[in-house]
């Protein structure tokens, strides 16, 4: 990976335990930052962390992102351990059952809503006036290729990550006075533990709508991520950053 300066920044990543989330920590660390890990798995979170000691300075807090109480919490937290927040990754989430849209649970909907669009929601809203008092911050939400264009069998899922994608362009617009960048990704499929929560069949409808003809994997995306955090990127806000493997035509 290209060297990224991000000495001196504090970054919390929530989801942060596994997969994406800790691709990005790792990247992070070695770039400079420090970084607290929000996750609701008290044991894998520090896990996590105590792997992690050695690159830097790291931290984890145990954070259900779809409680604004807890989220708050997790910001006085990090405050008063790493002396403020200047960038965040909104990447916890969850891909719920694999159903036609008539037999979805309810309650999976509202699982899937609460952590996946309502979590992003409760991040964002506990921890933009902190970069708006400092007028620096670097955001990035996690959506999906779902979310552009909608996965059968994985409907709350699509729409979730599709709300990701909106609340990132409508927040961009309103912060663009300052200096506070908010952009997405929209990942295709990485072999990452969500995996667990899928039918292999629907594993293999994401894999061959993939014009590279493999998964993602999790060390691509921290590299853009890490790029979109950087003071570098200093003038593109409200984006929506491609990492489908060419399988999105827009």
């Amino acid at each position: 990976m290209n060297q990224i300066d991000l000495k001196n920044k504090t970054a919390v990543v929530t989801g942060g335990a596994q997969g994406i989330g800790l691709a990005i920590a790792k990247v992070f660390l070695e770039s400079g930052a420090s970084v607290s890990l929000w996750d609701q798995d008290e044991k894998l979170v520090n896990e996590t962390a105590h792997k992690l000691f050695s690159l830097g300075n790291i931290e984890a807090i145990v954070t259900d992102v779809s409680s604004l109480a807890s989220v708050k919490n997790a910001v006085v937290q990090t405050q008063k351990s790493m002396g403020g927040i200047d960038i965040l990754i909104c990447n916890a989430g969850i891909s719920g059952p694999n159903e036609k849209l008539w037999d979805y649970p309810p309650e999976a909907w509202k699982k899937i809503m609460d952590i996946n669009l309502t979590g992003v929601f409760n991040c964002l809203s506990a921890v933009t006036p902190l970069m708006i008092e400092k007028n620096y911050g670097r955001i990035v939400n996690v959506s999906s290729v779902a979310g552009k264009e909608g996965n059968p069998g994985a409907g709350p899922y699509s729409a979730s990550k599709a709300g990701v994608i909106a609340l990132t362009k409508s927040l961009g617009k309103e912060l663009a006075e300052f200096d506070i960048a908010v952009n997405c990704i929209t990942p295709a499929a990485a072999k990452t533990q969500i995996f667990d929560q899928m039918k292999e069949e629907h594993i293999q409808y994401m894999l061959g709508k993939i014009p590279r003809g493999r998964f993602l994997k999790v060390e691509e995306a921290a590299s853009m991520v890490a790029w979109l955090c950087s003071k570098e990127n200093s003038f593109t806000t409200g984006g929506v950053f491609d990492l489908s493997g060419g399988r999105s035509t827009y």
